[in-house]
Parts: structure tokens; C-alpha cells; sequence
């Protein structure tokens, strides 16, 4: 019998390419999203001379409220920048003073306290909440069932989540009991460090911060 791998991917075509990379890997996927996007319906600013936006689902709301920026556009990481220029943005370098950032409520202060440093005006806008969708926690279940064998986290909100899913279900530290026995993998060092300081090991960080990547160091530790 395949050994069973989470991961907790948006419920969209993210969770859906999760499944098949696991799959696909010879595990069995345990889909269990910890994140909904809430819009604020908010736009950025289309005055500063610099936009960083940090997601592919930033990309789609600018978008969709038409936004249209007088300064370039930045974009992290490969999904953002193509969905940005799929929407028409031409996508460039860093350039320029003021700079806004244009992301979720969840965006790690290390991005805007590095540019306001570098001696840059920075102005941020909050696109989206990031939320725990209403029945989260069947990873938390299986976990504390210790019927899990791996777990692939694509961010520290997604742990927060599902520990709070876990406490919910009041399973929380057997949950953790099974995770510590189960192969954790983290997508980056923030996320590992935010892992463990809820008091769960991991034991794979891959060297390219994608699933892909994730998946396949956590089923080739299994």
C-alpha cells in the first residue's frame, strides 16, 4: 500500500497539480487545503515608480480591478511573473524609490523593512486575506491517527492552520505526536523554522523552492 503524503495547497488547480505530482511519485495524496483567498477589493497605488506583487493569485486581482501602473512592475517568482504577463503587465526589474507592494495580509515584513533600508518609500496594499477554509483538518485527523507518512508545507500559515484545525478537532497534540514521526518537508527555511517553532521536526528542505521539489525529497525520505 502507498504511503500517504499531505500537502495543504489552495483548493484550486494548485491542489489539483499537487495530487498528480504525488501521485505520480508513487504516493497517495491526502489534499487538504489550509488557505482561502478573501479579496479586500482593494487596488495598489499606480503612482509609485516600482510595484512588487508576490503571487499569482496578486496578479489576477490587480487584473481583474484594472490596474494600471505608470511605474514597472516586479514580479516573485516564475507563476507570478507569468500570470502577470498573461494579463497584459509588462514585467521588469527593480527600479526606482517608491516602491509598492501589492500582496496578501500574511506578507513577511523582511521584503518591505529590506527596501525602506535600501532608503526606498515603500507603500503596501493588502489585496487578499489568506484564510482556514470551514473543514479544514483531515490531515490533522490522519496525523494524530498516525496514518500519515509525509507532510509537504508550502508555508508557515499553512502549519498555523492546520494546528488550529487539529485544536479544533481536539487532536492537536497527538497531531504534532504523529507529524514527529510522520517525513515533514518545508519549502524554504522561513517555513521550516516557523515549523519547528510549533514543535514539529522537519526533515527535508528541498533546494528549489517549489512543490515539485518539496514532493519528491518528502517521498524519497519516506
Amino acid at each position: 500500500m502507498a504511503e500517504t503524503v499531505a500537502f495543504f495547497r489552495p483548493d484550486d488547480e494548485r491542489a489539483a497539480e499537487a495530487a498528480e505530482i504525488v501521485a505520480e511519485l508513487g504516493a497517495e495524496p491526502l489534499s487538504d487545503p489550509m488557505l482561502a483567498v478573501e479579496p479586500t477589493g482593494a487596488a495598489p497605488r499606480e503612482d509609485a515608480a516600482v510595484t512588487v506583487l508576490t503571487s499569482k493569485t496578486g496578479a489576477e486581482l490587480v487584473s481583474e480591478v484594472g490596474w494600471e501602473p505608470a511605474g514597472e512592475v516586479v514580479a516573485i517568482g516564475s507563476a507570478t511573473a507569468g500570470a502577470l504577463t498573461e494579463a497584459g503587465y509588462r514585467v521588469d526589474r527593480v527600479a526606482g524609490r517608491r516602491v509598492e507592494i501589492a500582496r496578501s495580509d500574511h506578507g513577511s515584513t523582511v521584503l518591505t523593512d529590506g527596501l525602506a533600508d535600501a532608503g526606498a518609500y515603500v507603500h503596501e496594499t493588502v489585496l487578499y486575506r489568506l484564510v482556514r477554509p470551514e473543514g479544514a483538518g483531515e490531515a490533522a485527523e490522519a496525523a494524530a491517527e498516525q496514518t500519515l507518512d509525509g507532510a509537504c508545507f508550502t508555508s508557515s500559515l499553512t502549519v498555523e492552520h492546520l494546528l488550529e484545525a487539529a485544536a479544533d478537532r481536539g487532536v492537536r497534540e497527538a497531531a504534532v505526536a504523529g507529524l514527529d514521526d510522520a517525513v515533514v518537508g518545508a519549502i524554504g527555511e522561513p517555513t521550516r523554522e516557523a515549523t519547528e517553532t510549533h514543535g514539529i521536526a522537519v526533515d527535508v528542505v528541498p533546494d528549489t523552492a517549489d512543490f515539485e521539489a518539496l514532493a519528491a525529497a518528502v517521498v524519497e525520505r519516506l
